[in-house]
């Protein structure tokens, strides 16, 4: 038995989490920040690097303590280093390599968004390569080719907004609160998604990548045509249709640019399976779209449970366990980098 101990602290989310295996997950502790951001719609990095320093220890010792297991017990140690807020990264990757040199630990550093596609394995160990891979989340929005275990090949990306950076602002602008994505999505159960026909972005050279600004843009100038968004104070406020429509006519577009480029990728790569991962791959328009239209087309489609979506430790272990297997180790010069690529 080989016990992997993983820590994440990439954004506003302090975890740990003791993966045995590589797969059997032992425990999964998450501390969420999401009432420190809130009143400011948004992640606020000074706060959110403060936050995991206070937070990191008592994480550390659930962790260990729900999987039944000290310091002791473990083989190895495996950390975020990027990409993410340098200084939410730098305390993840402080704590692992002391408790890694205290304890005379192997130890390796993950890319946050190799973490993210790992997941898909925790629930779905008969998933094999090739597939190609979405990462979609409030800091990513990366579509990807995987032919084999640590390969990744860059097929599109967003050149502007992250997906999940666009739904936090639209739902803002709509006075729905902070994180906007499971805002915009109970709103638009009630809406028409044909309601508003926002802009789906596409590239004449028939690049992959992705664009939500435009989108963003959109339902500004819209808002502002029903008299919501930057209008002075005291100004009406959209009826609760009205804010349903522009939620389920926003989601909508969204979902339709990342089911697109996802089936094109398999289908150009010949590729039966497609993984979803990150906090966006939770809405339930973007499961139940892309698997209608990937099961149409005799295509698998595999997303994590939600607690596997969002940033948690037990991704980071898993991705860690794979590179650990394969020899990798980091020295103590390891140290975080805000814009890490993945390929």
């Amino acid at each position: 038995m080989t016990l992997v101990l993983g820590i994440e602290t990439s954004c506003d989310e302090t975890a740990a989490a003791v993966l045995e295996d590589g797969r059997r997950i032992r425990s999964n502790v998450v501390a969420s920040q999401v009432e420190v951001h809130a009143p400011y719609g948004g992640i606020v990095p000074e706060l959110a690097s403060r936050r995991h320093l206070e937070v990191i220890h008592p994480v550390l010792d659930r962790a260990l303590a729900d999987a039944g297991v000290g310091l002791e017990d473990l083989a190895a140690l495996a950390v975020t280093v990027g990409p993410g807020l340098v200084g939410s990264l730098l305390v993840g990757v402080s704590v692992a390599k002391a408790i890694a040199f205290a304890r005379r630990l192997p130890l390796v550093g993950v890319n946050h968004l190799e973490g993210h596609i790992a997941a898909a394995f925790l629930e779905s160990p008969t998933l094999t390569h090739p597939f190609a891979a979405l990462v979609v989340s409030g800091g990513h929005t990366h579509l990807c080719h995987v032919p084999a275990e640590c390969e990744y090949r860059l097929l599109g990306r967003t050149r502007d907004d992250a997906a999940g950076e666009a739904f936090d602002k639209v739902a803002k602008l709509l006075g729905l609160g902070y994180p906007g994505g499971p805002a915009i999505e109970r709103e638009a159960r009630g809406g028409d998604p044909r309601a508003i026909p926002f802009p789906r972005a596409v590239f004449s050279d028939g690049s992959l990548d992705f664009s939500f600004s435009g989108l963003k843009t959109a339902v500004v100038h819209c808002l502002r045509d029903l008299g919501r968004a930057a209008a002075p104070s005291g100004a009406p406020p959209l009826g609760p249709q009205q804010v349903r429509d522009v939620c389920a006519s926003f989601q909508q577009a969204a979902v339709d640019m990342l089911v697109e480029r996802v089936m094109r990728a398999a289908r150009d790569h010949a590729l039966g399976v497609i993984v979803v991962a990150g906090g966006v791959a939770c809405n339930g328009a973007l499961r139940q779209a892309l698997k209608a239209e990937a099961e149409a087309e005799g295509i698998q489609v595999v997303v994590p449970s939600p607690a596997l979506c969002t940033d948690n430790a037990a991704m980071i272990a898993a991705a860690g366990a794979v590179r650990l297997r394969r020899g990798e180790r980091a020295g103590w010069d390891l140290n975080a980098v805000a814009s890490l690529p993945l390929c």
